[in-house]
């Protein structure tokens, strides 16, 4: 069975005066419904999807939605309870005394009024040729919109489109997400493994010494920082100027950090396939609810992409046929890579960009040291995976299995007895 790798292709429509007013007053009515079915759910304590449409059907196609739009507002309202009884679950909200956990659970979910909404291809076809859209809107179904989009995306699009695709806005601009599958090209067992390590000084360092520093974008971000605080105080102060150059400057920081991110996950999956290793990140996810930081610092991790970092790697590395893994990032920057030693402390990282084991001495750059621990525990974990299942055959003779067995580990352990009381006898089995 061959596994697909789920892309988004955002392309940009360009209605007309009338076309745009239909799809304008489209959103605000599917999501004006999605916040009466959430406050119905959360009211009641429904959150499947069955059993939600078996409620509000009715009532959505009393309002002016067609079935298919009708069917799409219930399963964007029962997606969205999931989601955060899945965020729950993981511990990423806090305990149950955690602020952030009260608060989500205290109300409804609400959806602005300008949130994207999904249609499939009842609702929205494709002319590819013409590129142009048939769309459902509040107004009825509208017809030769037309779209467009860088030539490549355009292409993918043609090739590759499957799925639903979100009809989104911003500052009063259409934009259609279409979801794209393509073929996970075959992996092959890697010959060794990259380790990467993430970082805010080093967005990405390998553990081949290659380092992909953030002072660059740190000063850009510094920067945009001061330009959105004069140009916010001028606006405040009447002007208007101010206010367009604000809108024009809406989102270019986050474009320029995909982009960074974009160009770095692409070189690193470029010298893995050429050297036919695999790729090992940490495993960050809900770093910043375990994280404790400092009020100055709180912006900085918070803003910082190490997620779509880590998405971008794996999504190319996947059509690449790179293999990809994640491994447990705990002390990977306090331990000695050194196999015969694996010294463990924080004295072993004397500042930030230092490491020098206390034992043996071994020194070099703290993140390059990281990067080689998560290419040795990738090393470790993909043995684990690939191992072959053994054949659960008839044993032969002297071929039981002993009751206990050495810890299979690279030092050795002591092997602490159970405790008995002195003249009692361990029942037996």
């Amino acid at each position: 069975m061959s596994l697909t790798v789920k892309l988004m292709v955002q392309v940009k429509l360009l209605p007309t005066p009338e076309q745009a007013a239909a799809l304008a007053a489209t959103l605000p009515l599917c999501n004006a419904a999605a916040n009466e079915v959430s406050a119905l759910a959360f009211e009641q304590g429904v959150f499947a999807r069955q059993k939600l449409q078996k409620l509000v059907y009715a009532d959505l196609k009393a309002r002016g939605l067609s079935a298919q739009p009708a069917l799409h507002v219930i399963r964007k309202v029962a997606d969205a309870y999931t989601s955060l009884h899945a965020r729950i679950e993981a511990g990423l909200l806090g305990g149950e005394d955690s602020p952030r956990r009260r608060k989500a659970v205290s109300k409804p979910i609400a959806f602005r009024a300008d949130a994207a909404q999904p249609f499939d291809d009842r609702c929205l076809s494709w002319q590819m040729d013409a590129r142009t859209i048939s769309i459902w809107t509040a107004q009825g179904r509208v017809r030769n919109i037309a779209f467009t989009g860088e030539p490549g995306q355009l292409k993918f699009l043609a090739a590759h489109r499957k799925g639903e695709t979100d009809l989104a806005c911003r500052d009063g601009v259409f934009f259609l997400i279409a979801t794209c599958e393509v073929e996970e090209a075959p992996q092959a067992e890697p010959t060794d493994w990259i380790g990467v390590d993430r970082g805010i000084v080093n967005l990405a360092t390998t553990s081949d010494g290659d380092n992909h520093q953030g002072k660059g974008l740190q000063h850009y971000r510094r920067r945009q920082a001061r330009l959105r605080t004069e140009l916010q105080t001028k606006k405040a102060a009447g002007s208007r100027s101010a206010a367009r150059r604000l809108a024009r400057r809406s989102q270019r920081e986050a474009r320029h950090a995909s982009n960074e991110n974009h160009k770095i996950s692409k070189q690193i999956v470029a010298d893995a396939r050429r050297t036919e290793r695999g790729i090992a990140l940490e495993e960050l996810s809900g770093i910043r609810d375990r994280v404790r930081l400092r009020r100055h610092q709180r912006a900085t991790l918070s803003s910082w992409p190490f997620h779509q970092l880590g998405e971008f790697l794996q999504y190319k590395a996947l059509r690449a046929g790179v293999p990809f893994v994640e491994v447990d990032p705990a002390y990977t920057s306090q331990r000695c890579p050194v196999p015969w030693c694996g010294h463990t402390g924080r004295a072993n990282r004397p500042d930030r960009d230092t490491f020098c084991c206390r034992r043996c001495g071994f020194a070099g750059p703290a993140d390059v040291i990281a990067a080689m621990n998560v290419r040795q525990r990738a090393c470790v974990a993909w043995a684990f995976v690939s191992m072959p299942v053994p054949d659960p055959g008839i044993r032969g003779k002297g071929d039981a299995t002993p009751a206990r067995q050495p810890a299979a580990t690279g030092s050795a352990t002591r092997c602490e007895r159970p405790s008995r009381k002195p003249g009692r006898t361990r029942p037996r089995s």
